[in-house]
């Protein structure tokens, strides 16, 4: 069978999609008036969309095509085990050989004593699994209050009520009746935008600090866990104070909270380590895992438990789990993108190659005008726009206008670049190379000439007062 490469012109595609597929994260009206980019095929690091356009793909999908698109590898390894075992549960005591070997490969990957996995099929799965887990656990030890998970403020773990409320997303808290209860959030370490005259290190070691506070002021007794992102992904690429992760760490430690990494967007070689955690020195019990973990190519996620905790849960029946839970073709296109990422030493690539490279040329658009911070640690990667430099001052008009000019003006100019708000972020696939970076920065400093020309021209290069 060969591939589809013929369709219905693109204004039919868009009519269809608008008729009936309702659109994550999105005003529906808007799109469908506007009309959304039909993406066809994928190569490397390219997209191509249904009018022949070649885009870069700076998100690398949603955080997550590590390993790049178009891997017949993959699609081999899914075709073989659908002909063997297309499916079968892990409920009712039973296993297959694709989620063995997963979980003991996984268990040799983590860092530490995170040695069992509980398995999902994305992120959101994985961190209502960690709600569940952590209040079992505690109560199981014979300490039932301890149900409270402290996170926080813009950060993101997912979209379903429960991982939707271990978040810290105030438009998603407005819809829907979330968060739940015994969700408690305290204040992100985004020191350029909340830092005021503090310096980083000082601005970490307080916004830490929020943690010990909420713990006394909740109570010991009461706290189960804080749940974070090494690097908040999704709130805007906010790389911490050096100062912030080394003081987390002894809080949990001191007052016997357990803490969860959430790795959803940072494991698997994006911050040029396999995990985060083992880039920022954090002691996790729990990583949440998902994306990476198959590149995008198929839906699986899962949580890393230290054997601590897997030993409390394995002593009682935990009664949760999903259909999907460690599904055979998930778990064998998951194993074989962990085959490429380390046979083909992906890692190192990032780690020596790319991050370095893509860091020098990111940093440099530091000069630009419009430009208030560069960050970026890996391949993950942010720049704060900014009407004014020096004051790192907002933008008069409504948050997110910027960023959404600067969006349109790099998907203009063939790359996709994300906004979160003002701020604009990358995250391209792991095996991106120097020249294609060359690319993508020269396509994102022409987006931001073109923002700034716009904002000017609009009136929009006002600072709020």
């Amino acid at each position: 069978m060969t591939a589809i490469t013929n369709h219905m012109p693109t204004a039919e595609l868009q009519a269809l999609d608008a008729a009936h597929h309702m659109h994550p994260f999105t005003t529906g009206d808007d799109l469908n008036r506007k009309g959304a980019r039909v993406i066809t095929r994928a190569s490397g690091v390219m997209l191509t969309d249904s009018e022949g356009n070649e885009l870069i793909d700076g998100m690398a999908g949603l955080w997550c095509v590590n390993i790049g698109y178009g891997r017949e590898e993959l699609a081999e390894a899914a075709a073989r085990q659908m002909r063997e075992l297309p499916y079968y549960n892990t409920f009712f005591q039973t296993t297959h050989v694709p989620v063995i070997a997963l979980g003991r490969k996984l268990a040799e990957l983590a860092p530490d004593n995170l040695n069992h996995v509980f398995f999902a099929g994305s992120g959101s799965e994985a961190n209502d699994t960690n709600i569940r887990m952590v209040r079992t656990y505690w109560a199981a030890k014979g300490k039932p209050d301890k149900s409270i998970i402290i996170s926080r403020h813009n950060a993101y773990h997912g979209s379903s009520v429960g991982s939707g409320s271990l978040g810290g997303m105030a438009g998603m808290h407005a819809q829907g009746g979330m968060p739940i209860p015994d969700v408690h959030h305290i204040n992100q370490p985004d020191w350029y935008a909340e830092g005021g005259a503090m310096t980083p290190e000082e601005f970490g070691l307080a916004r830490a600090r929020e943690l010990e506070t909420a713990i006394k002021d909740l109570g010991e007794d009461r706290v189960a866990a804080f749940i974070a992102e090494p690097i908040q992904g999704a709130g805007g690429v906010i790389v911490p104070p050096d100062s912030y992760w080394p003081e987390i760490q002894r809080i949990c430690d001191e007052y016997e909270i357990l803490l969860i990494a959430d790795e959803v967007i940072c494991g698997f070689g994006r911050t040029g380590n396999w995990f985060g955690s083992q880039t920022l020195g954090i002691r996790p019990d729990i990583m949440t895992v998902a994306k990476g973990l198959s590149s995008g190519y198929q839906p699986i996620g899962g949580s890393i438990v230290s054997d601590e905790v897997a030993g409390v849960l394995n002593a009682i029946e935990f009664n949760h789990g999903y259909t999907y839970s460690g599904h055979p073709v998930a778990a064998a296109v998951a194993l074989e993108n962990l085959r490429i990422l380390e046979e083909e030493r992906i890692i190192d690539h990032v780690r020596d190659v790319a991050a370095p490279h893509l860091k020098q040329g990111w940093e440099a658009l530091g000069d630009h005008p419009l430009v208030g911070e560069t960050r970026i640690v890996g391949m993950m990667a942010s720049l704060a726009l900014t009407p004014h430099k020096d004051s790192r001052a907002k933008f008069a008009a409504e948050t997110g206008t910027a960023g959404y000019i600067c969006r349109e003006r790099c998907f203009a100019n063939n790359l996709v670049m994300r906004h979160v708000g003002d701020r604009m972020v990358i995250s391209p696939p792991l095996v991106i190379t120097p020249d294609e970076i060359d690319t993508l920065l020269q396509r994102a400093r022409k987006a931001l000439d073109e923002t700034h020309a716009e904002l000017k021209e609009k009136g929009l290069l006002q600072a709020a007062s």
